[in-house]
């Protein structure tokens, strides 16, 4: 996985207020902190020895940051340690999340603001009950029922993060296909579509825009992207196609999806066409 060195340190007196045995992460930061005092290494010195800065030693440590495979398989050689800390980091990282998702997930709630591009389907965090049980019922189609609806709680749970006082600004764009591709059936996208432009227009940290058929070629026309800015560290981008996502975090590939949403965003609808556009659609579903 490509890696950003996240900026700023964390305080010392962090790693004292946690309790090494309140969690798998906890106690995965906690070894790491005790084999490095006792290894001697500084955090910097311990970063330099499996390729990353000593922030992100530092982050792992006081469990801001769920363990990473490639960094635990490293420490494992550093400290000898006979695979201790790849063993904890499976440990930690079990999710209720999908494995592909869940660094993205974590990082989804420590964002300042999220930029989405959707291509094809309303993004997770603004789905309906009834569009996101269609669309997982489909993708899941050999599972149970009980697979599929704690998988579209999952789902639904992640939006508690817009109802936060500390909310990321949420700033989506759509393609017009996914207004256009029937997803549950008529009475289920006519939900979706009117709640979600009645949401853009009453949330003020949501703006949404849609990039219409018109418009052609664009920057961004396949794969879900959505990237992330934080008030402590460098931004990323997650990247999402069917069953697999990626976390990029170098920093001048960041720059290039950020320059190739900006000129997606430009060449969409202004927030205002597009809420009616979305509600003209809404509509034209409900009279089916």
């Amino acid at each position: 996985m490509l890696r950003a060195h996240p900026r700023g340190t964390w305080p010392m007196t962090i790693h004292n207020q946690l309790d090494p045995y309140a969690s798998p992460r906890t106690f995965y930061g906690s070894e790491l902190r005790r084999e490095r005092e006792a290894g001697g290494y500084s955090q910097d010195q311990l970063g330099e020895r499996v390729f990353c800065s000593g922030t992100y030693i530092g982050q792992f440590e006081s469990a801001k940051r769920l363990p990473q495979p490639d960094v635990s398989r490293l420490l494992d050689e550093v400290f000898e340690s006979g695979g201790h800390f790849q063993r904890l980091c499976r440990l930690a990282r079990k999710s209720k999340h999908a494995e592909y998702f869940a660094d993205a997930a974590e990082l989804e709630q420590q964002a300042r603001t999220l930029s989405e591009y959707a291509p094809m389907l309303v993004p997770g965090l603004l789905q309906t009950e009834g569009y996101a049980r269609a669309l997982v019922s489909a993708a899941q189609r050999f599972e149970s029922q009980d697979v599929v609806e704690r998988l579209v709680r999952t789902r639904l749970d992640r939006q508690a993060l817009l109802d936060c006082p500390a909310a990321p600004l949420l700033w989506v764009v759509l393609h017009e296909s996914a207004l256009r591709v029937r997803v549950g059936g008529c009475a289920v996208m006519a939900d979706q579509l009117a709640e979600l432009a009645e949401g853009a227009r009453t949330n003020r940290r949501l703006l949404v825009q849609v990039l219409p058929f018109a418009a052609g070629a664009a920057a961004f026309l396949n794969g879900t992207t959505i990237h992330m800015t934080f008030d402590d560290a460098p931004p990323v981008v997650y990247t999402e196609s069917a069953f697999t996502g990626q976390l990029v975090e170098e920093p001048a590939l960041v720059a290039q999806y950020q320059r190739a949403y900006d000129l997606t965003r430009a060449a969409s609808l202004p927030p205002e066409a597009s809420l009616d556009l979305i509600e003209s659609v809404a509509k034209d579903y409900a009279k089916r």
